[in-house]
């Protein structure tokens, strides 16, 4: 599991999450770059896949808490209408970083 960075790109954070596939969390690694957001599941999740969004097109972050108890998770909203959500650690720096890079 690694990211495929584009020529000039450059990774500002990286770490260990879970995407949100329906109900399955599906365990992966979670990349900010200096352009989009990348997840790139594990190969031994039952739903493996690898996806981006361009910076540009998330339009909002929103902390949220896993099982509506834990205070790990945050939401993705895109321009599309789609809201991915991830678990991750550090989501308070995770919201900061993605909106610095964003200009924000």
């Amino acid at each position: 599991m690694s990211i495929v960075l584009e020529p000039g790109e450059r990774i500002i954070k990286q770490g260990p999450a879970n995407h949100f596939k329906g109900i399955e969390a599906v365990g992966g690694g979670i990349y900010l770059t200096d352009r989009r957001l990348v997840f790139i599941s594990h190969a031994v999740n039952v739903q493996t896949h690898e996806e981006a969004y361009p910076l540009s097109s998330i339009i909002a972050i929103r902390p949220r808490n896993t099982l509506g108890l834990v205070p790990n998770g945050m939401t993705v909203v895109l321009a599309d209408g789609r809201e991915e959500r991830f678990v991750i650690w550090g989501r308070k720096d995770w919201i900061k970083k993605i909106l610095q890079a964003q200009g924000k």
